[in-house]
C-alpha cells in the first residue's frame, strides 16, 4: 500500500522531476538496506536466453536509467534483468523541456527525450562502480546514435558504443525505433537495415575474438510496422544471425488516449495503451521467425495477464518501464509469480 501513495506525492511534480526524485528514492533505500520495505520477494524461475541465464523472466527496460546510475539500488527491487541506456557515443542534452507526460487516466505516458545522456563513457564508468554486474548479475545496454549525426552515418556511432560496451556488458541492444531521433526508424528498413546489422555482426566476431567472450546482439524494433515489414525485419535477424529482438518500442499511435490531456503531445506512447499493438507484433514476430531468434516481450506491461500474454504470443522474456511507474516495484514480483508457470511449462 506503501507506494500508491508515493506516486500520488510523485505525481503532483513535473514528470521528469518526478522521476529523479523517484531514482533518488531507490538509491537511498537500497544504501540504507530498506528496499524490502516496497520490494516483495520475487520467485525464482531461471530461463536460459541467448545463451546467458537470467534468474527471472522479468526486465527492466532502457529509459529509466539512461547513464547507468540507479544500477544497484534497481537490482534490489528483483528484476531478473536491467537494461540501462539508450547511449550515444557523445553527450546530449536531448529534446527540449518539458518532454515526458503522464496520461494517468489511461496509464499511459508520452515522451519525447530525444536520447538524453551523459555519453557512453559516463555509463561506462557507472557500470564498473556497480556491484550488480560484478555479482554476475545480467546487464543489457541499450545504444543508439548521436542526434547531429546524419542517418547515412548511423552505423559509425552503433559500431563506437559496440567497441565501447562490449566486454561491460550481459547483452547488448541495439535501437532503431525511438520516434524522437529525426529519421531513426528509416534503419528499420530492408537495405539500410541489411547494411547495419551486417557491420554489427561483423564487429560483433572481432570483439568476441578480442576479448575471448561473446556478448549477444538484440534489436529493438517499433509497434508501428505493417505485416510486410515485420517479416522483412524477422527475414533480417535471422540472415544475419542476430540473437534476439526486443519488441517493441513507443508508438506513434494515439488509440486509445485520443481526446485526453497530454494525448496530443508529439512523442511515442507508452504504457496500457500500447499493450496490444506490442503484443499483435510479438505475436506476428514469432509466426515469422518459427524458434530462431528469442523474443524480449514489452509495451504495456501493467500486470501479470498482461506479461502472460507476452510469452503466450511467443517471447522468452519480458520487460517494462511505464508499467513500473503506475504500479511500482511490487510489479516485479507480481509478474516473476505469473510467468513461473509459464516459464516452466516451455522449458
Amino acid at each position: 500500500m506503501l507506494y500508491p501513495l508515493i506516486r500520488r506525492l510523485l505525481f503532483t511534480l513535473d514528470a521528469e522531476t518526478a522521476h529523479a526524485i523517484g531514482m533518488a528514492g531507490v538509491d537511498f533505500l537500497n544504501a540504507s538496506g530498506l528496499a524490502g520495505v516496497l520490494a516483495k520477494p520475487v520467485t525464482a524461475c531461471p530461463v536460459d536466453v541467448m545463451g546467458l541465464r537470467f534468474p527471472n523472466p522479468v526486465g527492466l527496460a532502457a529509459g529509466l536509467d539512461k547513464n547507468g546510475e540507479h544500477i544497484d539500488g534497481l537490482a534490489r527491487l528483483g528484476f531478473g534483468f536491467i537494461e540501462i541506456g539508450t547511449i550515444t557515443p557523445r553527450p546530449q542534452a536531448g529534446n527540449p523541456k518539458p518532454r515526458l507526460f503522464r496520461i494517468p487516466q489511461a496509464q499511459g505516458l508520452v515522451n519525447r527525450m530525444g536520447f538524453n545522456n551523459a555519453g557512453v563513457d559516463c555509463l561506462l564508468a557507472n557500470v564498473r562502480a556497480a556491484e550488480f554486474p560484478k555479482r554476475g548479475g545480467i546487464l543489457g545496454i541499450n545504444i543508439g546514435k548521436n542526434a547531429t549525426t546524419p542517418i547515412e552515418k548511423a552505423a559509425d556511432d552503433y559500431l563506437i558504443c559496440l567497441d565501447k560496451v562490449y566486454n561491460d556488458a550481459s547483452y547488448i541492444a541495439v535501437n532503431i525505433s525511438s520516434p524522437n531521433t529525426k529519421n531513426l526508424r528509416q534503419l528499420q528498413k530492408d537495405a539500410a537495415l541489411d547494411d547495419l546489422l551486417l557491420q554489427l555482426k561483423s564487429r560483433q566476431e572481432k570483439l568476441a575474438q578480442t576479448y575471448g567472450r561473446y556478448v549477444p546482439l538484440a534489436l529493438k524494433i517499433a509497434p508501428d510496422l505493417e505485416d510486410e515489414q515485420i517479416t522483412g525485419i524477422a527475414d533480417a535477424l535471422r540472415r544475419h544471425r542476430m540473437d534476439g529482438v526486443i519488441a517493441t518500442n513507443t508508438t506513434l499511435s494515439r488509440t486509445g488516449v485520443d481526446g485526453l490531456p497530454n494525448a496530443g503531445e508529439t512523442g511515442g506512447l507508452s504504457g496500457a495503451p500500447l499493450l496490444q499493438r506490442a503484443t499483435d507484433v510479438v505475436k506476428k514476430l514469432s509466426a515469422a521467425l518459427a524458434g530462431e531468434v528469442p523474443i524480449i516481450g514489452v509495451g504495456g506491461i501493467m500486470n501479470g495477464t498482461d506479461a502472460a500474454e507476452k510469452i503466450r504470443a511467443g517471447a522468452s522474456l519480458v520487460q517494462f518501464y511505464s508499467g513500473f511507474i503506475y504500479r511500482g516495484p511490487d510489479l516485479v514480483s507480481e509478474v516473476a509469480a505469473a510467468l513461473a508457470p509459464l516459464i516452466g511449462e516451455k522449458t
